[in-house]
């Protein structure tokens, strides 16, 4: 056994280097996106090989005379052997750390704390009363001696000690609410009509593995989805991703509702706030950019972490709100600004957004 765990070890830092390698292709291919599941996310792996068995040649053996078949109708085979994909699950854990070790990414630093939602019990009481299951052998008997002495029954010549009813002693438990991490990733998108199926592609990579590298730092994570053109609304996972509309785009409809959904629901002072906004850069009029600008220095900005913009090029968007936004925060380090011209630039994005240890 202590064998096979080696050779597991080794197997699985070979899995990790080869990960690390091509961590680029697959930050920018979204290839990990529909594999993860749970606490692990399957992994393709080209050009790893397995052992295998391999047979000599054997012209006498069974099978080895004339068919009396007729010719086959199949495809003619190859001369050359196709490429095999090994799917290798690695923890959500595994490959966050390894994320943070190729991008050099500074561990988050949590501020505040909430009450847990679950109740954990810890056995820190004695009581009189209980299942025997949970009876203390020690107290049950020291109860018994006690008792034995205090009554004269007690002779040390002959130390026999016969627990009885009122002697039995049972472990107690208390519930407890313990503070601890939690924080909240507020997505926002521009699902005008500018924003097109290439651009929520690789929103959703950026959100895989941010999801993943803020998991990885707290216990209690809630995502929040907000879609916006001239008017914003909250929706599901799935329903953010997938939905696209052809009307203009009012960027404050976003940031009015993601600063109603975090005052109602994440005060500050317990909750880690993460806003990600993602738009083509394009905005209705410079009169609501302004009111744009308001609304983080007055509200998104104080209450958040950090506040990010990543700004995904987009042949129809001028790309102008990336622009009022350095002019406004470009001294603000809570405010961080990423440029995703392609698909291959996720990987510097994402160095880009969480680079900062917020």
């Amino acid at each position: 056994m202590l064998k096979i765990d080696n050779d597991l070890g080794r197997f699985r830092d070979i899995v990790k280097g080869r990960v690390r390698r091509e961590l680029r292709r697959y930050m920018s291919s979204g290839e990990l996106l529909g594999k993860q599941g749970g606490k692990v996310v399957s992994i393709p792996l080209p050009r790893i090989g397995i052992p295998h068995l391999v047979y000599g040649d054997n012209d006498k053996g069974v099978g080895s005379g004339d068919g009396d078949g007729g010719p086959g109708t199949g495809q003619q085979a190859g001369e050359t052997p196709g490429e095999h994909l090994l799917e290798v699950e690695i923890t959500v854990e595994e490959l966050a750390e390894l994320l943070g070790e190729e991008l050099e990414l500074p561990r988050i630093e949590p501020k505040g704390s909430k009450e847990a939602r679950t109740v954990r019990h810890r056995y820190k009481g004695i009581s009189q009363q209980g299942p025997e299951s949970l009876r203390h052998t020690k107290r049950t008997y020291r109860q018994a001696l006690k008792r034995s002495i205090a009554s004269g029954q007690y002779d040390p010549r002959r130390p026999v000690i016969v627990p009885q009813k009122e002697d039995r002693r049972y472990r107690s438990f208390v519930a407890e609410t313990e503070p601890r991490s939690a924080a909240v990733i507020l997505y926002m998108m521009d699902v005008s009509g500018s924003m097109g199926e290439q651009q929520k592609e690789i929103v959703r990579s950026e959100a895989f593995w941010i999801d993943m590298w803020i998991r990885h730092h707290y216990r209690d994570v809630e995502t929040r989805y907000v879609i916006h053109d001239a008017q914003a609304k909250e929706v599901d996972r799935d329903t953010f991703f997938r939905t696209r509309e052809s009307g203009g785009t009012l960027i404050s409809s976003a940031y009015r509702l993601a600063a109603q959904i975090l005052e109602r629901d994440y005060p500050v002072e317990d909750w880690n706030i993460y806003p990600f906004h993602f738009s083509d850069g394009d905005n209705w009029s410079q009169s609501d950019t302004r009111t744009c600008m308001e609304l983080l220095k007055t509200k998104l900005i104080p209450w958040s972490n950090q506040f990010s913009y990543g700004q995904v090029d987009s042949q129809y968007g001028s790309g102008q709100f990336y622009k009022d936004l350095a002019a406004a925060f470009g001294d603000e380090e809570r405010v961080v600004l990423s440029r995703i011209p392609e698909k291959g630039a996720i990987m510097d994005s994402i160095k880009e957004l969480l680079g900062g240890g917020r």
